[in-house]
């Protein structure tokens, strides 16, 4: 049978193009070497949990295109992510905000809280930021750094503040007014019956075959398809012959508990150096303690994540964008260019840290240029 795409990957990006592909009438095949569809953001049903096995997944995003996407196939219900933060014991909200400043220094007012900051930032004396600890203390000073930031992402990144490039707290978001909104999108929140649900309606009359892997059956696939969606990561695909991308990993140890509520929220970054695991995820809150028949949960699922050193054959979570992983991406891309009938897309595809939303956009501008 010949098929004018093949997808391989069934997560996100592989889906939405799918689907796009299908409602022009384009006859797709779907191919996925785990046993189940949705990539990292599969949830599976336990004791009526949706339990996120790769990790909490929480959609926000201010594009009105991709929301508008997204519920055609499935509802979300209105989780707003509010982590917190403990260190050695003590509580602090998360993102950094008035209630952080004033549990960290007593201060009751935006003016304060910035005095505070720019004290220590001047204190520092910090005149060209050349790494992440440099760039943390610009933003929040030396207190907060230390405390929450410094200890939670050596564990993350498995070396020192010093060693790491600033851009990667850029992203963290600084407030000086009383919100706990981690996002602060103009839409949030989890998709109601789950991810696996939200990507089980993309796929819905498209053919999917799972357990299949593409690389080890490149030649039989390659000639039933006019072109390929390739979502895998990019240095397997030419066989790593510039050498292997690096990521950071994680690995989670998950506990079911005879117990209606362990802590309370759904994440809980631990940011002392001495703790060995970065956060506990307490899945049952992102439907805030209840099925989707509205009946309140009596157990709950705990899952205590553990940042690691990524080796070729392990899941790779986080890719290391630094100079020297840049370059070697670059590699590829001039290799992955000279295709002619291979589009390569997603998180591993294009070697790059998306937010989900971010993968809807750019699965449904490539269909768009690719369908149209």
């Amino acid at each position: 049978m010949k098929y004018d795409y093949l997808v391989v990957g069934a997560g996100l990006f592989g889906a939405v193009f799918a689907r796009r592909a299908a409602d022009v009438g384009k006859k797709v095949l779907v191919i996925e070497k785990r046993s189940h569809i949705a990539g990292n953001i599969y949830t599976e049903k336990i004791e009526g949990i949706d339990f996120h096995k790769y990790g909490a997944h929480i959609f926000h995003t201010n594009n009105e295109l991709v929301w508008e996407f997204l519920n055609k196939y499935i509802k979300f219900n209105c989780f707003i992510n509010s982590p917190v933060a403990n260190y050695n014991g003590e509580v602090f909200s998360l993102p950094f905000n008035m209630y952080t400043f004033n549990k960290m220094w007593g201060v009751v007012t935006p003016q304060e809280a910035m005095r505070k900051i720019e004290e220590q930032k001047a204190s520092a004396n910090i005149s060209n930021i050349t790494n992440l600890e440099e760039q943390a203390i610009s933003l929040v000073g030396v207190d907060i750094y230390e405390k929450l930031i410094k200890g939670y992402t050596q564990k993350q990144w498995g070396r020192p503040c010093t060693e790491l490039p600033s851009f990667i707290i850029k992203r963290l978001p600084v407030r000086f007014t009383f919100d706990n909104n981690y996002f602060n999108a103009v839409y949030q929140g989890i998709p109601i019956g789950g991810y696996t649900k939200l990507v089980e309606n993309l796929l819905q009359g498209i053919e999917v075959k799972l357990n299949v892997d593409y690389l080890e059956n490149k030649e039989s696939f390659d000639c039933i398809t006019d072109k390929i969606v390739y979502t895998g990561s990019i240095d397997a695909f030419f066989n790593y012959k510039l050498g292997a991308l690096e990521y950071r990993s994680v690995r989670f140890e998950n506990e079911l508990l005879d117990i209606p509520n362990f802590q309370g929220n759904a994440a809980v970054n631990y940011t002392d150096i001495n703790t060995p695991y970065t956060r506990i995820i307490e899945h049952k809150w992102f439907t805030f303690g209840k099925d989707e028949c509205g009946n309140e949960i009596p157990k709950t699922i705990i899952s205590k994540e553990y940042s690691s050193e990524w080796h070729l054959g392990d899941e790779p979570y986080y890719p290391i964008n630094d100079e020297k992983n840049n370059m070697l991406y670059k590699g590829y891309k001039k290799l992955a260019d000279k295709e002619t009938n291979i589009y390569f897309g997603g998180r591993l595809g294009e070697y790059k840290y998306f937010d989900m939303d971010q993968v809807v956009a750019s699965a449904l501008q490539f269909a768009d240029l690719e369908l149209n």
